[in-house]
């Protein structure tokens, strides 16, 4: 069983005797593993709604809860090559959290979980590529950077429903995300990877700081 606490409560590499590769990949394959459990509570906590979703909203998050466990096996099978195990290192518990937030609110679920927490992914996974690179292990870049590339459909899913979502319940989608972030207290943090969230379909004016006090 893992360990988890807070994100500053990690501790680094070096004093858990880890090398950077292995700490590094357990630190995704915990995102990862979080990501099949927040794709399948979407489905089952949302289900009362299944009338006004329809079948496909569920049938998206059990497909992004499939890809993510195959990330997951990825992740886990790697770390088995370098000599570890998932569970090795404590982990934050940061993702659950965000869950919780938006428990109550399926827009809420859609903006905090897809639209923030997996665009940080986009935003995160070529520079987990390079440090992999640059550290001469490019197994597990190529592994990263293969899941990088499949995250992009899986924050698309949450932008098109939360779109949907918000002509539903006659909203403003900008204006929806921007209220729920601040109601929710979530915080967007670059730098962004624009070219992955424009492939997603996350319009620049819902993150970038240059239109978010609009």
């Amino acid at each position: 069983m893992i360990s988890e606490v807070s994100p500053k409560e990690i501790p680094s590499h070096k004093r858990l005797g880890m090398p950077l590769n292995a700490y590094m990949l357990h630190n995704l394959a915990h995102v990862e593993l979080n990501a099949v459990d927040l794709a399948w509570d979407t489905v089952v906590r949302f289900s009362v709604y299944r009338d006004e979703l329809g079948d496909e909203f569920f049938g998206d998050f059990a497909r992004v809860a499939d890809d993510e466990s195959r990330h997951f096996g990825w992740c886990q099978q790697r770390l088995v090559e370098l000599g570890f195990s998932y569970g090795d290192m404590p982990a934050h518990n940061l993702l659950w959290r965000e869950c919780e937030k938006s428990s109550d609110d399926v827009s809420a679920r859609l903006a905090v979980i897809p639209l923030v927490q997996e665009a940080r992914g986009l935003d995160a996974g070529p520079r987990l590529v390079q440090k992999l690179v640059g550290f001469g292990d490019h197994r597990t870049s190529e592994i990263v950077a293969k899941i990088a590339e499949e995250e992009v459909a899986h924050v698309a899913v949450g932008v098109f429903w939360f779109l949907l979502v918000c002509r539903k319940t006659g909203r403003t989608p900008s204006a929806a995300f921007k209220d729920i972030l601040r109601e929710y207290n979530v915080e967007l943090k670059g730098p962004f990877n624009y070219s992955a969230r424009d492939e997603a379909g996350i319009p620049r004016e819902w993150y970038d700081s240059r239109y978010l006090m609009a």
